[in-house]
């Protein structure tokens, strides 16, 4: 278990951290995506492990989201979210700002393709949904992409 947590929990924590905007809450849903491999012991085969522990940690995300939507709270300070405790750079935080302006589905896709090098086929296998339809949230996001950071560049 150790050795998968070593493996995975980074790849875990990005993909949290980059749906709920918070490193507090995406350590939670890290611990907890964990405690539910804990659960149900899952043998290792072809990468089977990662692509279960993506699916878990989205369905994680999305939960938390609904629940924080349904129940709403007031932040004690301002959010300042980092990925892997690095701060970003200063010309990132146009890129990240345009990113999370994307519908969490074209999220998903484009952090699943460039992020964790996934083929838009396995992609498709993995959130079960058609190659074709990966391929036009991958088109559609590029363009809100490059026309949000486009009309930021113009201002």
């Amino acid at each position: 278990m150790n050795r998968v947590i070593e493996q995975y929990s980074e790849t875990v924590f990005r993909i949290s951290v980059l749906h709920t905007k918070n490193r507090a809450d995406a350590e939670d849903i890290c611990q907890d995506v964990f405690l539910s491999l804990l659960k149900r012991p899952f043998a290792e085969e072809d990468g089977c492990l990662k692509a279960w522990l993506i699916r878990i940690t989205i369905n994680k995300c999305k939960n938390f989201l609904k629940y924080q939507k349904r129940h709403k709270t007031v932040p004690l300070d301002a959010v300042s979210y980092s990925l892997a405790g690095e701060s970003f750079k200063e010309e990132h935080l146009d890129l990240m700002d345009a990113f999370n302006k994307l519908a969490e589905k074209d999220r998903s896709v484009v952090y699943l393709f460039y992020f964790e090098d996934y083929t838009a086929k396995e992609i498709a296998r993995l959130l079960g949904k058609n190659e074709a339809v990966v391929f036009k949230r991958l088109t559609r996001a590029r363009e809100k992409l490059k026309n949000f950071l486009n009309e930021k560049g113009g201002q």
